[in-house]
């Protein structure tokens, strides 16, 4: 299982607080719990790297593998998991020097905005993002209206970058504006095969 999403929206400690009492519920993958941070973890205006550690800290006590520009192997997996693009521990380097073409490799970025990055190291496999909770309203025949990425591409779905990678855009369960239209939410679940 992974969480490519922002677990909170921080304004003080009583969010931390409620982070701790939720992830008692956490549910986890039989093979391994995997997780990145998104951009409100990281505070107010994305810069407060102790909330960051707090909130990492949190999640690795109830049992997550949390990558901070860093990778982890179960079972031939090779996950990627790099810190978000609009924080301040954003390092993605580090994160693609981990990259095993011997292995399948799923990199996970909170904003699919870092695809147009010239970071990914020829990297070939999935891409997994959340972030734009799929543009939350889609009025018919028109694009999303709140899609806070500099690619508007980057709403939802599947999206062949035509280079050996594809990226997954999670519209994900919550919300920034308590509102969502025509965009329903989402957990997503893929299934594995080995490549013959």
């Amino acid at each position: 299982m992974v969480h490519t999403v922002d677990y909170v929206t921080y304004e003080d400690n009583e969010q931390i607080t409620q982070l701790q009492e939720v992830l008692q519920y956490v549910i986890k993958g039989s093979l391994g719990t995997i997780g990145i941070l998104g951009n409100h973890d990281y505070g107010i205006d994305f810069v407060e790297e102790p909330v960051a550690e707090s909130i990492t800290e949190s999640l690795e006590d109830a049992g997550v593998t949390m990558l901070r520009n860093d990778a982890v192997e179960i079972n031939w997996l090779n996950f990627l998991g790099m810190d978000d693009f609009w924080g301040s521990n954003f390092y993605p380097e580090k994160t693609m020097a981990k990259y095993n073409p011997e292995l399948a490799n799923i990199t996970l970025c909170h904003n699919p905005d870092v695809c147009d990055l010239p970071v990914w190291n020829n990297f070939k496999g999935w891409i997994l993002s959340g972030h734009t909770h799929g543009g939350q309203v889609k009025p018919p025949f028109l694009p999303p209206l709140i899609l806070p990425v500099k690619n508007k591409n980057y709403d939802a779905g599947v999206k062949d970058l035509k280079d050996g990678r594809t990226l997954y855009i999670n519209s994900a369960l919550g919300c920034l504006r308590q509102v969502r239209f025509n965009v329903r939410p989402e957990i997503t679940v893929f299934e594995l095969s080995k490549e013959v």
